[in-house]
């Protein structure tokens, strides 16, 4: 790797920290199939995984709010890393029930630094989709309410207003 290279690394490395959420493991000991079979369980979520040189890794982060992750790059290190805050995290924190060979060594999301057990909550947080459908379904719920309400029967809605009136003379 010549030095423009290496500038490129460092550079798209700092991106990478910046824009997304990063989770930090060590892949020491995975044959190249199981890195694969990992980096096929990152795609399907949304997240990618680059193996990194420590020391560019090291000089990507300095002087960055992930800085204090630089200790983290030893021996082979790789990252995974997406634009949604859990999906990294939950991809690796699974693969990693399976394969006790990936040690998951820490992440940043934004500028929170997150050590194993904080890469491990983030997991068990419903991802942004799921967000999004619970959001929907509360935003959703009273005009479904109302819906039913309107089309019971005319008794039912004597009820609701007699129910009604009742609690305002109370």
């Amino acid at each position: 790797m010549d030095r423009t290279q290496k500038a490129e690394a460092v550079e798209w490395i700092g991106n990478v920290f910046d824009a997304n959420t990063v989770v930090v493991v060590a892949n020491g000991g995975l044959s190249v199939s199981e890195l694969e079979v990992l980096r096929e369980e990152l795609r399907k979520s949304g997240a990618s995984m680059k193996i990194v040189k420590n020391r560019l890794a090291k000089i990507a982060i300095s002087g960055k709010p992930s800085d204090k992750l630089s200790e983290l790059f030893q021996g082979p290190t790789a990252i995974a890393f997406s634009e949604d805050p859990v999906a990294a995290a939950k991809a690796v924190k699974s693969f990693a029930k399976e394969n006790d060979k990936l040690k998951i060594l820490g992440g940043a999301m934004g500028e929170e630094i997150l050590d194993e057990n904080g890469v491990n909550a983030l997991a068990s947080m419903p991802s942004r989709e799921e967000l999004l459908a619970s959001i929907v379904l509360t935003i959703t719920s009273p005009a479904a309410n109302i819906a039913s309400a309107v089309g019971a029967p005319a008794s039912n809605i004597a009820g609701i207003l007699e129910t009604l009136e009742n609690r305002e003379a109370a």
